[in-house]
């Protein structure tokens, strides 16, 4: 069973990872029943039910819009309980020049070692500015 130093160095762990461009301890993280919601009203504004869908309908849409690599910096962790708070930033480029550094908020549900949830708070109009419609991908 993992405590909140655990869930924190878990989290501290990933988004050292992000920053680098490397998602893999993201991915390795996610359990099949994982969960994504994206909060907002725009066409990325949902809830992804599943690893698989985590992937093929949110990650990868992301990772086929921008430039190299996505990356993402983290400054605060805030933890309680199975939750983890990560206030982040990107650093990116889309595949069309446009910048894309967004400012984020996570709210982060843990157990047993693995993420369950993510719940992003982010700044939705720079999302469909720079990163277009989701349904035209």
């Amino acid at each position: 069973m993992m405590g909140v130093t655990e869930n924190r160095q878990l989290m501290q762990n990933i988004f050292a990872a992000l920053a680098e461009g490397n998602s893999r301890p993201l991915v390795e993280s996610m359990p099949e029943d994982f969960s994504w919601t994206v909060i907002g009203r725009n066409s990325w504004s949902r809830t992804y039910k599943g690893r698989q869908a985590v992937l093929s309908k949110l990650l990868a849409p992301l990772s086929a819009r921008i430039e190299g690599r996505v990356k993402l910096m983290a400054h605060r962790f805030i933890t309680e309980g199975d939750f983890v708070v990560v206030e982040a930033r990107g650093s990116n480029t889309t595949k069309s020049g446009k910048p894309y550094n967004n400012t984020y908020c996570f709210v982060i549900r843990l157990a047993e070692g693995k993420m369950r949830e993510i719940t992003e708070y982010m700044d939705t109009e720079l999302v469909t500015e720079a990163l277009g419609d989701l349904s035209s991908a």
